[in-house]
């Protein structure tokens, strides 16, 4: 079951997955959650100043934070800010994440990868990234070819026209997302949120993926920003990132009769161009490019079809 807090300033109420309020001390699970962090914490802080002999009064001197304070911290009663933390991790010689993060900084083996592969130069870490994505052979992606980049870069206009080219099925995600809801997909955001939403982008992914071998998908402009699932997709599909303009893409949507992304919101442009650099990297992930900016639907779909030729998308 999956749950999200409603009263966020008291920590009192935990709603479940289908909305209805949990019968349970919300606040005394959170409380517990921060009191298992804090006395996490304080044992990181207080081991790394043993292990490098460092008395606490010269850990004050060197933090700025004071002895009383550091002694509350290292008994898991003091609830340190981010920025006096982040001045003890400089002191210790520790990033602050080794701090709070589950993983123990003294004996964990991802946390020493990690470190070693921040230290390697970029043929190392080429190599190092290619044996852990352990990149699948070509049948794994078969014939499966997907659409990612923001809306209204033309992910649903060409992917019609190039599944029909093609002979190719065309699917939209969010139509099988709102199959297996069993409710539009904005009335799904509305009742589960983000969290339920992605809960079944995921499940509708899975679904596609054992139903075609062969076809073309157009997924939303959001999944890059899922870990597993985009990983996911990347595995098991020849993947395009269409890319356009920020102003292309509203005047795209605006030109589709949606007026949602600017209505009552002057700003909207600027947040789609963060939205936009924020992807950017995550996007260029895809296997191949098509870019449609200020250019005919049928050059878009000539080259994305000689791509998908090219690179052999269908052998």
């Amino acid at each position: 079951m999956h749950y999200s807090t409603q009263d966020v300033a008291g920590m009192a109420e935990i709603t479940s997955f289908d909305g209805r309020a949990v019968q349970a001390d919300g606040g005394a699970l959170i409380d517990q959650s921060v009191a298992d962090l804090l006395a996490r914490v304080g044992d990181r802080v207080r081991h790394a100043r043993e292990r490098k002999g460092i008395p606490r009064r010269v850990l004050s001197e060197m933090s700025g934070v004071s002895p009383r304070y550091l002694a509350q911290l290292e008994s898991g009663e003091g609830n340190i800010s981010i920025r006096l933390l982040q001045r003890v991790a400089e002191a210790l010689g520790h990033r602050i994440e080794w701090l709070v993060g589950a993983d123990d900084p003294w004996a964990s083996d991802v946390l020493r990868m990690a470190e070693l592969f921040r230290a390697a130069d970029g043929a190392t870490r080429d190599a190092v990234l290619r044996l852990l994505q352990n990149e699948p052979d070509h049948s794994q992606r078969a014939g499966r070819i997907c659409l990612v980049g923001l809306r209204g870069a033309g992910k649903s206009t060409l992917g019609r026209m190039a599944g029909a080219a093609l002979g190719l099925p065309f699917v939209e995600l969010n139509r099988e997302i709102a199959a297996i809801g069993g409710m539009a997909v904005d009335e799904i955001m509305a009742l589960y949120g983000q969290e339920g939403y992605r809960k079944l982008e995921s499940d509708a992914l899975d679904r596609v993926i054992a139903t075609h071998d062969r076809m073309i998908l157009a997924v939303a402009g959001g999944i890059v920003a899922e870990p597993e699932t985009y990983n996911r997709l990347l595995m098991r599909f020849h993947t395009v990132w269409l890319k356009a303009s920020p102003q292309e893409h509203m005047d795209r949507v605006r030109a589709q009769g949606d007026e949602r992304p600017m209505a009552g919101q002057p700003e909207a442009m600027g947040q789609l161009r963060t939205i936009l650099r924020a992807r950017e990297a995550l996007y260029a992930r895809a296997h191949a490019q098509v870019d449609t900016s200020g250019r005919r639907v049928e050059d878009s779909l000539s080259e994305l079809t000689a791509l998908i030729a090219q690179e052999g998308f269908l052998a």
